[in-house]
């Protein structure tokens, strides 16, 4: 009773088609819906590929185009050591799986450009006509069973790639370099389809529209880094402590070791964050928290930070007092008439002497 089942996994079994085998390993296939990739037997099952190189092949292909798949970067992503690594990109590379060169760049910078092909027997077979529609690649001419090599057309056509005519085709007469010419209705061009909204039943459907490029190319050129924040003055007192405070950072945190120069150089910076206030634990905790792994150049990822984490001067404190009503204040004047004060913009006579004035009048 103590004893956990897992009864989807049971479920799972039942639902086998045909009588499960005595012995040996059971198939429990699901059909994938994401998240998912493709790997032949001719990779899975190869048995001059040692396991460690049939595993970094999976997961070379499992990866996105794009992503850097060098023997630091593997390492760096993966448990493996990097002597494994490349011992398995050598067997990868040796049976056509895995393809490395090195070009250059408009730029000049020399970069090595990998290639990863899933089927590499694929690109030594002949394949139809048709199947340079569905792979590129993969265009070769067509093989005659009853001729070894290809026969020229009589018209001017692109350079093929001739794929080799396996061992196993007997060896016929030779060809007569004088074939006969297709008849001239073959050579006519075909009336074109009709064009319509709708797709054609058994006819392949048109290319889609290039997806936009969302990343720049990698010959973009890259915007100018930020300059270092620098302090108002730097006086000896701040530059005593910005200089304490980047050589104390490789206690708290190994990675961030910087040699006599690196700190000269990023002392402005520190000074800057000091001059606003800011405590040296708040400095210390936003340079070595969530470090990447690992930190390949110390001193400019402490530059970075001190340049993007940069906070504002804190704010004064006529900036944080409340913004009060503005009251408006009549001056007082005094009467021309009877000397009484009474409040007016301009000089005049009070209210009674304006009154006493107006009643004679009236």
């Amino acid at each position: 009773m103590d004893t956990p089942q897992n009864t989807a996994l049971m479920r799972a079994l039942a639902e086998v088609p045909g009588p499960l085998p005595t012995s040996g390993v059971v198939h429990i296939t699901l059909p994938h819906t994401e998240r998912f990739t493709v790997v032949g037997n001719h990779l899975a099952q190869n048995a001059a590929l040692s396991t460690a190189a049939v595993g970094f092949a999976v997961r070379i292909q499992s990866l996105p185009q794009g992503t850097e798949v060098g023997i630091k970067a593997l390492a760096a992503r993966f448990p493996e050591g990097e002597k494994l690594i490349a011992a398995a990109l050598r067997e990868l590379e040796a049976h056509g799986y895995l393809h490395r060169t090195r070009v250059r760049l408009p730029n000049g910078r020399m970069v090595t450009r990998t290639v990863f092909c899933n089927h590499p027997e694929a690109l030594l077979r002949p394949c139809p006509a048709d199947a340079s529609k569905r792979c590129p690649a993969l265009v070769a001419a067509p093989v005659s069973a009853q001729a070894p090599a290809p026969v020229t057309a009589p018209m001017a056509a692109p350079a093929l790639v001739t794929a080799p005519v396996p061992a196993q085709v007997p060896t016929p007469a030779p060809v007569t370099p004088h074939a006969p010419l297709p008849a001239p209705e073959a050579l006519e061009t075909p009336a074109p389809p009709p064009v319509t909204d709708r797709p054609v039943p058994g006819e392949p459907l048109p290319p889609a529209p290039p997806a936009p490029r969302l990343v720049p190319p990698p010959t973009a050129p890259k915007a100018p880094p930020r300059p270092l924040p620098q302090p108002r003055e730097l006086t000896p007192g701040l530059r005593q402590a910005a200089v304490a405070l980047l050589s104390d950072l490789r206690r708290h945190a190994p990675e961030l070791v910087l040699s006599e120069a690196d700190i000269e150089r990023l002392t402005p910076a520190t000074a800057t964050w000091l001059e606003r206030d800011a405590h040296p634990d708040t400095i210390r905790q936003a340079l070595t928290t969530d470090l990447p792994q690992p930190v390949k150049y110390p001193a400019k990822f402490v530059r970075h930070r001190l340049t993007v984490l940069l906070p504002p001067p804190l704010p004064g404190a006529e900036e944080l007092a409340p913004a009060r009503p503005r009251t408006v204040v009549i001056p007082l004047q005094t009467c021309e008439g009877c000397e009484r004060a009474f409040r007016s913009r301009t000089p005049s006579l009070c209210r009674d002497c304006r009154t006493a004035c107006e009643q004679p009048a009236a």
